[in-house]
């Protein structure tokens, strides 16, 4: 934990950048893509070999792909925290997914609920759009926001957001054929985040029978948005772009085109999945064609994400990264394991084994990254925070955006610019860290060393030998038990919302 004594620039408004002589034209754009529930061998850059991902493959090609990269939790709401914040699960406020659902609203002859999102961020800790919405940069966010239920404290327009598309609550993401999307504009006025009723879907039931003969596709409306808000931007000002696209997490269902028609009977075993209303997960009798279509549909938008910022003449001046919230799910049909044969790593979403938590991580910026690296530097999502600085320009991490009324206010996160551009001086973490009250499970990295904790009980791993943490080596290296154990203690902040066990010395 990175803690030092607040300074007044916390709340200084955009003249950090000017007083280090930088100006707008000359700040990166940064655009960060994260889809939800991509394991780390879901793309043919990392292995896959049934899910064709040509345009992240080049992605890659023409960037750094890293192999040591690693979500914030193993699940949606407090892996984008991590990122969001720049602390790490055992300090931020948000380590779970919490709903709030209330109410009952009416759309068409579908029942839904008035009022929907999950825990809020904490409003006295500073997020990212916040950061750079402050330094001048524009703000822009479409797909999963999950950081705040709807009329709550955090919503996109009162946490440093310029324009939003998207889910505010990721329940309501279950449903690729929703009732409702959320949007705001900062440059229309609008006073919050407000609902627009998708007209064509809710004369459909929502789940079930008919349900197939909604047309109005979130992933597609998300991404439509998307680019509409990349084509207004210009080298005039530099953009901060964060796309939470919701593909390919469940359920798993799309619109019957050439993307999904490519693998729709081509696969020699197929998935079926009876539904599950409960979870907003309609049935489906193509699981693996639906899941691997949805990961080269998602691919796709990438595409033309990249073929935008080269037609406005941004893509050399436009940091893009590529990641993933979490590792692989298991619902609506879902299945892991038929996609990653080779069985490199252990666990899934919710796991704080290597597969819940490890995620394919791809960075371009030409010019600054070497085209065509590969990198083994361990880094976690509450780490982009200051490596975001670091790309802008913006000094003082983490000194000036610390709340000087929050004695306890802390970041953890290491900027990772200098592997990024080759440069020296990178620092290392002394170990990284995950908690996770669902599953009850803690874990923690230092160097190759990776202790697993359930309910309490700890479990040793050297990854350098044993990357599939099969073999528990804790009685043959007491020290190293202990030290880890002291590491957690004193890393761990209590949390009324998110309770887990502790390991004991």
């Amino acid at each position: 934990m990175k803690k030092s004594n607040p300074s007044p620039c916390y709340l200084i408004g955009a003249g950090l950048v000017a007083a280090v002589g930088l100006h707008a034209q000359d700040r990166p754009n940064i655009l960060y893509i994260m889809c939800d529930d991509m394991g780390y061998g879901d793309l043919a850059c990392y292995g896959q070999q049934y899910i064709a991902t040509p345009h992240l493959d080049s992605l890659a090609a023409q960037g750094m792909r890293f192999t040591q990269a690693y979500a914030g939790s193993p699940v949606s709401a407090p892996s984008r925290a991590t990122f969001m914040t720049g602390q790490h699960s055992g300090h931020t406020h948000v380590r779970g997914n919490k709903e709030y659902w209330s109410g009952q609203v009416t759309y068409g002859s579908n029942t839904d609920y008035a009022v929907v999102g999950q825990e809020p961020y904490d409003v006295n800790h500073v997020i990212i759009p916040e950061i750079f919405q402050r330094e001048g940069y524009t703000t822009g966010m479409f797909g999963k926001w999950a950081g705040g239920y709807e009329g709550s404290a955090s919503t996109p327009d009162k946490r440093g957001i310029d324009e939003y598309y998207g889910y505010i609550c990721q329940f309501q993401a279950h449903l690729y054929y929703p009732n409702f999307l959320n949007e705001y504009s900062r440059s229309r006025g609008d006073d919050g985040v407000k609902r627009v009723t998708l007209e064509e879907n809710i004369p459909h039931p929502m789940y079930g029978d008919g349900y197939t003969r909604r047309t109005q596709y979130s992933a597609d409306l998300i991404h439509e948005k998307a680019m509409a808000w990349l084509d207004k931007q210009s080298a005039d000002k530099p953009f901060l772009g964060i796309f939470t696209y919701t593909l390919p997490h469940a359920e798993l269902i799309q619109p019957e085109d050439s993307i999904y028609l490519a693998y729709k009977g081509h696969f020699c075993k197929e998935k079926t999945f009876g539904g599950n209303q409960g979870s907003r997960y309609n049935p489906t009798d193509y699981g693996h064609a639906q899941f691997a279509a949805m990961i080269t549909r998602l691919d796709a938008m990438v595409g033309q994400i990249m073929a935008k910022l080269k037609e406005k003449g941004l893509d050399e001046n436009t940091v893009v990264i590529f990641t993933s919230d979490n590792g692989p799910h298991e619902e609506g049909g879902a299945d892991p394991d038929f996609f990653n044969r080779d069985g490199l790593l252990q666990g899934k979403k919710r796991s704080t084994y290597e597969g819940g938590i490890r995620i394919p991580f791809i960075v371009r910026w030409p010019g600054k990254v070497p085209a065509g690296t590969v990198n083994d530097h361990q880094l976690a999502f509450y780490d982009l925070l200051p490596t975001f600085c670091d790309i802008a320009g913006i000094p003082g991490y983490p000194d000036s955006f610390l709340n000087p009324n929050v004695a306890t206010d802390c970041f953890d996160g290491i900027s990772f610019y200098p592997t990024m551009t080759g440069a020296e001086g990178q620092k290392e973490h002394e170990f990284l860290y995950w908690e996770f009250h669902e599953t009850n499970m803690m874990a923690l990295r230092m160097g190759n060393w990776k202790m697993v904790v359930s309910a309490g009980n700890c479990r040793l791993y050297d990854l350098a030998t044993d990357l599939h943490e099969d073999h528990d080596v804790a009685s043959q290296y007491p020290d190293v038990v202990k030290k880890m154990k002291e590491i957690i203690l004193r890393e761990h902040t209590e949390s009324s919302l998110f309770r887990v066990t502790l390991p004991t010395l």
